[in-house]
């Protein structure tokens, strides 16, 4: 498991969600990591600074099936990974869950290495788990789930191939 963000790292988070900050950062922050991922070989992102653990994601798109890659947090369990789908305490899932339950193998990237994985939303006592270890990250999840109190946020659970 990754390094639990840090004293400065948990004030900075403070910041960082509130809401006029997420409504800039739900536009930027991804092409912001996007663009340091490729530029690191998949190694470093922008997030990183605020202690999260991030990873690029690549799906199939339910659309348009064609691949679609993006940083997100990534929660380690293990070998497993744990995603939130809470974008931002926007008014609707983010397009990588669509993507994912329509086409549940996917690849990440973490740390320059690439490893196959497939995706399957998680409910219950298994949900709660991953919700709360994604609290004990990023206390702005709390306010994610006020802003979207209108939809149930999803966690997805990717699984390594073997």
């Amino acid at each position: 498991m990754d390094k639990k963000p840090n004293a400065l790292q948990k004030l900075i988070h403070r910041f960082l969600m509130l809401r006029p900050v997420t409504a800039i950062l739900a536009r930027i922050l991804h092409h912001a990591d996007r663009a340091l991922f490729k530029i690191s070989g998949g190694r470093h992102s922008a997030a990183e600074i605020v202690g999260l653990p991030i990873i690029q994601l690549t799906t199939i798109g339910a659309k348009s099936g064609q691949p679609r890659a993006i940083p997100l947090v990534g929660l380690f369990d293990g070998e497993r990974i744990a995603l939130i789908g809470s974008n931002f305490g926007q008014k609707r899932n983010p397009g990588w869950y669509y993507n994912l339950v329509a086409n549940p193998n996917c690849e990440v990237v973490k740390g320059g290495r690439a490893r196959r994985f497939t995706a399957r939303e998680v409910f219950g006592d298994e949900r709660e788990t991953y919700w709360q270890m994604a609290l004990s990250y990023y206390d702005g999840y709390k306010k994610y789930k006020e802003r979207a109190s209108h939809r149930h946020i999803p966690v997805m659970l990717l699984e390594p191939d073997k």
